[in-house]
């Protein structure tokens, strides 16, 4: 496996800082978050720096009941081809459920969530993994995920689910240490174990990154300082097998590059002390190397489908959880991914909170409840001000300033909800019309 080195998740937030360390090996990109014809400047100057650029897919749901979708594998590939990546990775998650295989609604997550450790759902996993390998033009790897939840009745560790899964692709493997400890104070599940049982030689790279822990619950948050127990957990790893890379990722909350460039050494130095200090596990178990044809049974893609859109509608559409399902834990994670729905759409939208003004958040949670995600964020965005200006709702006091705000939303409305891009001149008179002051 190629060597990376320690590298930083690229964000627009941090370019420049990114753009000024020195030591930065390599970055990650989240890959829908770039488009391949218009790549952000500060990404073509790594490039020309010689700084890999990999990007990181979260949207094309390998976890789940049906195929990969082959636009998105398409897209994918696009972007791995633009960024002149050497590797491409994605999540070992589900992120929508429902459709024609369960003839139940379509729903979307908007979110990574965990599959079961099933022999049904890693047949499903293989063979769409095996999907993925065949479309994209370099190799995969694949990370596992933080939950807030477990699944009942699960008959594979994690430790064995991956090992498995690495075996029967050929696939590799993008250890995350910060989702290890978020597990093991999730679901009490033990990452020595869980690093006893990998194919260590076949890690790609490893994320590293903070959280906290509230209520009893460990947060991935990636907008804290990674925590001691991380790098512990990364110290285990280390001492196995020499990582060809770690990453840290940092999504929010982002402090001076001083302290990103601080967090890096603290991360350099723990692979280096457990590089130098390493002690025998054993003899490592060997690189993966293609594994065999996969094909998973049509109804292990169909039972695997039914429990997952019976999970998403209760975490989405308020049905009741799942038996055998903790159910405190999953209306933790339906709040969680309500509130993230809320943040999301505030950042793809920006023109709605700022129309609304503190009215927003309480505005769209309460739309959230009864209306799930079918569409991905923006479409999102698009049904709440169309809910909004349907029903009224925060727009009818009759205050002058509450009926410019319904101009203003009615205006954003008819500018984005249309096919294409509506022409200059049609954009300008709906936004004219929503700056009147007396219309």
């Amino acid at each position: 496996m190629r060597r990376l080195g320690t590298g930083i998740g690229w964000r627009p937030e941090i370019a420049d800082a990114v753009a000024g360390m020195p030591d930065v090996e390599w970055v990650e990109v989240v890959a829908e978050n770039v488009c391949p014809g218009h790549l952000p400047e500060a990404l073509v100057r790594l490039r020309e720096r010689g700084v890999t650029v990999i990007p990181h897919g979260v949207s094309l749901g390998l976890g789940g009941a049906e195929r990969p979708d082959a636009g998105r594998l398409a897209a994918l590939a696009e972007r791995v081809e633009a960024l002149g990546a050497p590797l491409v990775t994605e999540h070992i998650a589900f992120v929508r459920a429902g459709g024609p295989l369960t003839a139940s609604p379509s729903l979307e997550a908007g979110h990574l969530l965990p599959v079961p450790r099933t022999r049904d759902a890693l047949d499903v996993l293989c063979e769409n993994v095996r999907i993925a390998q065949d479309a994209l033009p370099v190799p995969l790897a694949v990370e596992n995920i933080a939950a807030l939840f477990a699944w009942p009745g699960e008959e594979l560790t994690e430790g064995q689910f991956l090992y498995e899964l690495a075996e029967r692709t050929g696939v590799r493997l993008l250890i995350d240490v910060a989702n290890l400890h978020t597990n093991h104070v999730n679901r009490g599940e033990d990452p020595a174990r869980a690093l006893a049982e990998l194919p260590v030689e076949a890690i790609a790279y490893v994320h590293v990154a903070g959280g906290y822990e509230r209520d009893g619950v460990w947060h991935d948050s990636h907008a804290h300082p990674v925590p001691e127990a991380v790098l512990d957990i990364l110290t285990d790893l280390a001492s196995r097998v020499a990582p060809p890379g770690v990453l840290l990722e940092r999504d929010d909350n982002f402090p001076e590059p001083a302290e990103l460039e601080r967090e890096l050494d603290r991360i350099r130095a723990t692979v280096d002390a457990a590089e130098r200090t390493s002690r025998s596990h054993g003899t490592p178990a060997p690189a993966t190397s293609g594994g065999v044809a996969v094909l998973a049974r049509p109804e292990a893609r169909q039972r695997l489908g039914v429990a997952q859109a019976a999970v998403l509608s209760a975490l989405v559409a308020g049905t009741p959880a799942p038996e055998g399902f903790d159910r405190v834990r999953m209306g933790v994670q339906a709040r969680a991914l309500a509130a993230k729905r809320a943040s999301v759409v505030a950042k793809v939208a920006p023109e709605l909170p700022e129309i609304l003004g503190e009215g927003y958040r309480e505005a769209f949670l309460g739309y959230a409840r009864s209306r799930p995600m079918c569409g991905g964020y923006r479409q999102d965005a698009l049904d709440f001000a169309g809910q909004l200006l349907k029903t009224g709702q925060l727009l009818k006091t009759g205050h002058p300033a509450d009926a410019r705000a319904r101009r203003r939303l009615r205006a954003w409305w008819l500018d984005h909800a249309g096919p294409a891009p509506r022409g200059g001149a049609a954009r300008l008179l709906r936004r004219t019309l929503g700056a009147l002051p007396g219309r």
